[in-house]
């Protein structure tokens, strides 16, 4: 017996512009389908580029060729083309998505390294994410390395409406594809997007800019998601090829970790988990989905008298 899941109802997720996938895997031409929120999505592009989104319909099945004049009724959703990747709402989203200016560096080569499916709920992936205790034990020689597995004081804030952390300083082995000798890297984070969270760190070839790691998340249900992984760097020697894979690797490593919390949702309530001094932007993040009134994806905390 299939149980069907109930459709998001939280008015502050379905007015977000969501990821469902970077535009170099749209078969054009034909139905692509995905699921958001519960719901099942449909999207294409046209053969002169155009992104086109809407409600699965029946009669519009997966692979079937698609004449845009002719959506047999289906419900049209917005469609953004944006940072290499097609975004679309199930509400009343903002004109814009979130700025990222670094995007249009001359220099700076943006690809889409890998999508990843995990059972988990997005806040939670995105939590996972801004944690840096855990690098020197889940990612031992590449992000962190034992026995140096002090976080040191860094600062956290919430600036225009958005979550950053700054000054996070780690011992890390091998921060990217072309480092090749340990550096003291100085991060920082920004969460611009309930579901979207970016690292940027130092660039070997110029340490004047900063390379990019983010994850936009696609929430699928209330505990699945798919992680769309960007990569933005400042990098002319490795490959596409070696840029994706390191990546796709340390992905590998955080995957099990990360199906294997519970509860799957985010507890909301800073109660719920006992957090340590490493946990401020993960504390910082958690109280930010409050106060916006997330509900999707996570345990609300309790209204207290």
């Amino acid at each position: 017996m299939t149980i069907a899941r109930p459709a998001c109802t939280d008015p502050v997720i379905l007015n977000q512009w969501h990821v469902i996938s970077a535009l170099d895997e749209i078969a054009a031409g034909v139905v692509n389908d995905t699921l958001l929120l519960d719901e099942r999505v449909s999207f294409t592009t046209t053969p002169d580029g155009e992104c086109l989104v809407w409600r699965s319909s029946p009669s519009l099945p997966a692979g079937a060729p698609v004449d845009p004049a002719r959506l047999n009724g289906a419900e049209a959703l917005p469609a953004k083309p944006e940072y290499g990747y097609l975004w679309t709402s199930l509400g009343d989203p903002p004109a814009d998505l979130f700025p990222l200016p670094e995007y249009h560096h001359p220099r700076r080569r943006n690809m889409n390294a890998g999508t990843v499916g995990v059972a988990t709920s997005a806040p939670r992936a995105v939590e996972n994410f801004l944690d840096l205790a855990h690098f020197p034990y889940v990612h031992e020689g590449s992000l962190g390395v034992l026995p140096h597995t002090e976080v040191v004081e860094y600062d956290v804030e919430i600036r225009d409406g958005e979550v950053h952390a700054t000054k996070c300083d780690m011992l890390v082995p091998k921060v990217g594809v072309n480092f090749d000798a340990p550096v003291v890297m100085r991060y920082r984070y920004r969460v611009p997007h309930p579901y979207c969270v970016m690292l940027y760190y130092d660039s070997l070839p110029d340490p004047s800019t900063e390379d990019i790691c983010a994850i936009w998340v696609q929430p699928l249900s209330a505990d699945r998601v798919r992680a769309h992984n960007y990569m933005g760097v400042i990098d002319d020697t490795s490959t596409d090829n070696e840029i994706k894979s390191y990546q796709l690797l340390i992905f590998a490593q955080d995957k099990p970790i990360l199906e294997n919390q519970h509860p799957k949702l985010l507890p909301l309530d800073p109660r719920a988990e006992t957090p340590i001094r490493a946990d401020r932007s993960a504390i910082a993040y958690r109280r930010w989905l409050a106060d916006l009134g997330v509900t999707y994806g996570v345990v609300p905390a309790p209204v207290r008298p």
